[in-house]
């Protein structure tokens, strides 16, 4: 039997491409784009603001809630919505250490 990804890849490789996986859709963008811009949790009012369907942003909210970009917790009926700021700054750590490996060689096919 074939080898998996988490056996052929280091386990930062595949933490770094889950949540790349998560980020590659413009909704997950634009969620978290509102999120950051509230600087507060998000409630609900996320169907109005991108006037996506409630079932379409459950689902995306999940996925990036999977990814750990989001964290929830329950105020009465509703679940609310922030960055997790943990895993968001070692996203960017881990983004940027991934992009600075390319020194810019002038020399290309």
């Amino acid at each position: 039997m074939g080898l998996t990804k988490t056996e052929i890849f280091t386990e930062d490789q595949n933490k770094l491409a889950q949540v790349l996986k998560a980020l590659a859709h413009p909704a997950r963008i634009a969620i978290l784009q509102h999120i950051i811009a509230s600087n507060t949790c998000i409630c609900g009012d996320l169907v109005n603001e991108l006037g996506l369907a409630q079932a379409t942003i459950s689902q995306h909210l999940k996925e990036l809630k999977n990814a750990r970009l989001i964290q929830g917790t329950i105020e009465g009926v509703s679940v609310c919505y922030c960055i997790h700021p943990e895993n968001w700054e070692a996203l960017k750590h881990n983004l940027n250490d991934f992009l600075s490996t390319f020194k810019g060689s002038t020399q290309c096919c």
